[in-house]
């Protein structure tokens, strides 16, 4: 009886609380059986694990301006994740979904909008739109409060780092073969950061019509 007692002791409210040792532990726990319960599910099922159908790896030019959007920050501003809602569909198109990210290492989601969401940018407007957007945005969008990246008109892809970034991404799951991986370096030569940005942004959520 002084054994069940004490175990009610121990698990109080007030021991809880005022022990900062045992509520790390008990928020520790608590964060993993969530992690279970939520997280690995996801990996046996197979709509968030494999790819929709039509969607392609980045090529080398688009990854390259994939990693200058992370570089620059443009995730603070801009999500890739159009949620399920009327309200986002009519704006934005066709709601995101899991299959369409499968080769995204880190994905986009996010969920801030000082700008738009970005998903189904892809085809909605010219290189030359996105060209003059880049490097003063208030020329095509006069309300815009997006800074101007003027330095990505001079600055060239990295053509070199370009096939070990296609390897590691292999190692992961993207299925690059070797030749578009021999070919990364010239497919980039002499392009520039603006180039290889506007290219990303051309083929984000296109896999789906």
């Amino acid at each position: 009886m002084a054994d069940k007692k004490h175990k009610v002791e121990f698990f109080s409210h007030e021991k809880i609380e005022t022990s900062n040792t045992l509520m790390i532990v008990l928020v520790l726990i608590v964060l993993l059986f969530g992690a279970l319960v939520e997280i690995v599910p996801l990996f046996f099922q197979h709509s968030t694990t494999q790819p929709v159908a039509g969607l392609k790896p980045y090529t080398a030019l688009q990854l390259a301006g994939r990693d200058v959007y992370l570089r620059e920050g443009c995730y603070n501003c801009h999500s890739q994740m159009i949620r399920p809602f009327r309200s986002e569909t009519l704006r934005y198109g066709h709601y995101s979904m899991a299959g369409e990210f499968v080769y995204d290492h880190p994905f986009q989601w996010g969920s801030k909008r000082t700008g738009p969401d970005l998903h189904r940018v892809g085809g909605k407007y010219s290189d030359e739109w996105h060209r003059a957007h880049l490097l003063n945005p208030r020329d095509v969008v006069p309300e815009s409060n997006m800074p101007a990246y003027t330095w990505l008109e001079t600055s060239t892809v990295d053509a070199a780092g370009m096939a070990p970034r296609m390897k590691a991404l292999r190692i992961v799951g993207v299925p690059y073969s070797d030749a578009e991986i021999a070919a990364a370096a010239e497919a980039v030569k002499g392009k520039t950061e603006l180039d290889a940005v506007i290219a990303y942004l051309q083929v984000l959520g296109t896999a789906v019509k």
